[in-house]
């Protein structure tokens, strides 16, 4: 039996129900019968296990990588620390708990809230991440400023490494503020050109998923110092629409000012992101806009939108646009 590491030690990634596992049947139920008739077939069928949801493979390979920390730091705390964060009934929890058993997952924290705000309880755990397929609940936290994404299922089937964690990030109101996204909004892109290379030595300031980079950063960190930088369980990439050689040194910059890095960069000026994401087939991509997270998840990658900055006032479609994300009355 592993040791359940402290809030305060770990970095703890609250995920909802339904961002883990497939419940569309489930809450069909309970937008068109009501709450009392999910709850029913809940109990009905408690021993059956859900099917894996977008962000099942990211938890696997979360605890993939604890598997290898405890191998070289049997008593460090410093670990992935999984919480279940569901605004469900607690009638449901046998069915979830008989899921995780099903499936082998490490995951001995719940909180079941009833329809009750997460945000309390994201801030108490310490939530370094919280995914969910709730927009409405993503913004809440965002607001909050707790890092957090709507996570959407993939247009196919795309195989993800087992025993290397792929987390690919978007720059501007991603890991940066949306600084220089406004002066592009508003200005157009000569003007976005000219204000980045008069900024070139100024960093960014942080947007909402840094810390997050720099939680990951410190675990692959562990790993370096014993010598297995090549064969490190976790790989991070930054993959932005920024032109290299016009814009990108900020980027760059920004990042080595914060003491961070990405061990990729993929600078695509403007080219879709779709494609590129096929090929380094991460667990999860973040960014804040709904054009690039719908061709992520369009080829295969499990995208999530990180509700933050200019775009959110400017695109045309958000995260309750799109047809994969569930209306307002839902259970999380």
């Amino acid at each position: 039996m592993f040791i359940q590491p402290k809030p305060q030690n770990a970095i703890t990634i609250a995920v909802s129900s339904r961002a883990l596992f497939n419940m569309d049947r489930e809450q069909d139920i309970y937008e068109q019968q009501g709450m009392e008739d999910y709850l029913k077939y809940q109990i009905q069928h408690e021993i059956e296990p859900f099917a894996p949801g977008p962000a099942f493979p990211f938890i696997k390979a979360v605890e993939a990588v604890n598997t290898r920390l405890r191998e070289l730091y049997p008593d460090s705390e410093e670990l992935f620390d999984v919480v279940l964060m569901t605004s469900n009934h607690a009638h449901v929890g046998l069915r979830l708990i008989n899921s995780i058993n099903h499936y082998q997952l490490f995951i001995e924290r719940f909180c079941m809230t009833g329809g009750n705000s997460l945000i309390g309880y994201l801030k108490a755990y310490h939530a370094n991440l919280y995914l969910s397929a709730d927009s409405l609940k993503v913004r809440e936290a965002i607001e909050e400023g707790i890092a957090a994404a709507t996570v959407f299922s993939p247009g196919k089937i795309t195989e993800v490494p087992e025993t290397q964690l792929r987390v690919a990030f978007d720059g501007d109101a991603v890991l940066f503020s949306d600084e220089s996204e406004r002066i592009y909004k508003a200005h157009g892109l000569d003007k976005f050109f000219e204000h980045e290379k008069a900024h070139e030595n100024k960093p960014l300031d942080h947007g909402p998923l840094k810390g997050f980079l720099e939680a990951l950063g410190k675990l692959q960190q562990k790993f370096y110092a014993k010598g297995q930088r090549l064969d490190c369980p976790i790989r991070t990439y930054l993959v932005t629409a920024r032109s290299a050689a016009s814009s990108g040194t900020r980027a760059l910059k920004t990042l080595r000012s914060w003491g961070l890095e990405t061990d990729e960069a993929l600078f695509l000026a403007g080219a879709p992101k779709g494609p590129m994401l096929e090929k380094i087939r991460p667990h999860i991509f973040f960014d804040d806009q709904m054009f690039h997270v719908e061709g992520a998840a369009e080829l295969g990658t499990v995208a999530a939108h990180v509700p933050y900055g200019i775009a959110q006032k400017v695109q045309s479609k958000t995260a309750r646009d799109v047809k994969k994300d569930m209306p307002a009355k839902q259970l999380e």
